[in-house]
């Protein structure tokens, strides 16, 4: 009778333990979500260094500047200089040259040439989304690919569950206009949309549909993390935005340019920022003095137009902030904004898309705020767009994470790099990133800030090595290469070639074996393509 009862107790107790394991597993896929976090990567579009708040700008962005003050901002990051190369390292954690898009994107019509300038990512290295679908994430994103033309390039053939954007680079922010080589397309999912004649403005649209995600994600994956990348084209030409948003800066950029980027850099001091190694850098010879300009009012207009444009995103940006908050999704997401490359001096008056009789900003008009103002975004730096000069890939870079990031006043001091968000990305996820050439970027709230950097670059003939504090550059513009020591000069004033002779050459030694490692291809001098 005995040893029944106790074969009794043994089954029961075997049942029961079975029972609470069976419960416990239940639970598991719940807890594992809830440790990895949700990601949103913000991307800007030509935006340069000091256009919004937090980094010294004028322009309205209590939304950003909200994140920066709950998380960190990074004093030194780098994008790769373009939009597509930019995209390709976010993307794959790779170099772009390595990823394909050394360069820029190649029309459907135009025969494939596989390598390292091929214009689209090459399917041997996996997307972030391709990384974390399989270890449980959900992968959004909405707004500009730009990273593959043709449609097995498409998002949906690269790891994400679902894509609203534009497929190419620039276009109206009303509707989709004819492109000089190929169909501009905006793509829901697979297929072709078509805007609607009234009421679509382009950021706003991202947006919609990143909402519409988070929500899906709420109500029908929840037990799931998510990864979502939001690439804005604001503020990207041509120059488009709502009224009610220009009118609040025509007046303020009347003061012209020269005004303007003073008070920016007043700003940058105050914020702690700009400090005794960062002078202003002197206006270009190409600049006016403001007082000498004659069409001042169009030159106010294109500003404003442009500031607005960037006020416009950061109201979407906390339109996603205030669904993140009611959705619960909200400590546990980690958002990071960045810019794609230094502000843009491009013109586009050649492409003959403006219709002079319509104005600046209003649907039908294509222009560019060009130079002058550039030199206003980028302040206070040199150069622009597609050049390797600080002004050129230097983008204010915030990250926030209420579960994993304490917030840090002041500028984080480490530098990072775009590609190092896909390994990031794969640490926090719980998954190996060991073969990536980036880095985590967790050393920069953690205890541990004294990691050692170096980072290359190549665009077009312009060419970049960073190594710790030390850099060696060459533009197509520039007669020899400069070295500059960014941790003294971080503006670039004082070339210091001839006095480090060998620290030169060994750096050049080191960027040679890295061209040749990722497929850099020579150009003849003074071109590019």
């Amino acid at each position: 009778m005995k040893r029944i009862l106790n074969n009794r107790l043994t089954v029961v107790s075997l049942f029961i333990g079975l029972l609470i394991l069976s419960t416990l597993l239940s639970f598991q896929p719940r807890k594992v979500a809830e440790q990895r976090p949700n990601m949103i990567f913000i991307l800007a579009d030509d935006m340069g260094f000091s256009d919004i708040g937090c980094y010294g700008g004028e322009v309205s962005t209590p939304n950003l500047d909200q994140l920066a003050a709950n998380g960190i901002k990074l004093r030194s990051f780098y994008n790769n200089a373009r939009c597509c190369p930019t995209r390709a390292s976010l993307l794959t954690g790779q170099y772009p040259h390595t990823a394909g898009m050394g360069q820029m994107v190649t029309m459907p019509n135009v025969p494939i040439q596989p390598g390292s300038y091929q214009g689209f990512l090459d399917e041997r290295y996996p997307t972030i989304a391709e990384r974390l679908k399989p270890a449980g994430y959900s992968t959004y994103i909405v707004g500009k690919w730009h990273v593959g033309e043709r449609r097995q390039h498409w998002p949906l053939t690269r790891g994400f569950d679902r894509y609203f954007g534009l497929i190419s680079g620039a276009s109206s922010y009303y509707e989709i206009i004819p492109a000089e080589k190929g169909k501009r397309f905006i793509v829901e999912d697979d297929k072709e949309f078509t805007p609607p004649t009234d009421g679509f403005y382009m950021t706003d649209a991202f947006t919609d549909h990143a909402i519409n995600y988070l929500n899906e994600q709420k109500q029908q994956r929840a037990d799931n993390p998510f990864f979502l990348y939001v690439a804005y084209t604001a503020p990207h030409f041509p120059l488009h935005a709502y009224e009610s948003d220009v009118a609040k800066y025509e007046k303020l950029y009347a003061q012209g340019w020269d005004v303007i980027r003073a008070n920016r850099y007043k700003r940058m001091q105050k914020l702690g920022y700009a400090d005794k190694r960062y002078p202003l850098t002197p206006r270009p010879a190409d600049i006016p003095d403001w007082n000498s300009v004659t069409d001042k009012a169009q030159w106010v207009r294109k500003m404003a137009v442009y500031a607005a444009m960037i006020d416009r995103m950061d109201q979407n940006i906390g339109r996603l902030i205030k669904t993140l908050k009611a959705n619960g999704q909200y400590e546990n997401t980690l958002i990071v904004f960045m810019s794609d490359n230094g502000s843009s001096n491009e013109n586009v008056e050649g492409r003959k898309l403006n219709d002079p009789n319509k104005k600046i900003g209003e649907k039908g008009s294509y222009v560019t705020y060009d130079t002058p103002w550039a030199n206003v975004s980028n302040t206070p730096f040199r150069k622009y767009k597609r050049f390797v000069h600080e002004g050129g890939m230097i983008t204010p870079c915030i990250m926030q994470w209420p579960r994993g990031i304490r917030p840090q006043a002041g500028y984080v001091e480490g530098i990072g790099h775009i590609m190092d968000l896909v390994p990031t990305s794969l640490e926090l996820a719980g998954l190996s990133n060991k073969e990536l050439p980036g880095k985590s970027l967790s050393y920069l709230w953690g205890k541990n800030r004294a990691v050692s950097r170096t980072y290359c670059w190549e665009h077009e003939g312009n060419k970049a090595i960073r190594k710790a504090d030390w850099k060696l550059e060459k533009d197509t513009e520039d007669a020899d290469w400069e070295l500059y020591n960014l941790k003294a000069d971080p503006c670039e004033m004082t070339n210091l070639a001839q006095k480090q002779p060998q620290l030169a050459a060994e750096l050049r030694a080191e960027y040679d074996r890295w061209a040749q490692q990722v497929g850099v291809r020579e150009r003849p001098a003074g071109k590019s393509e």
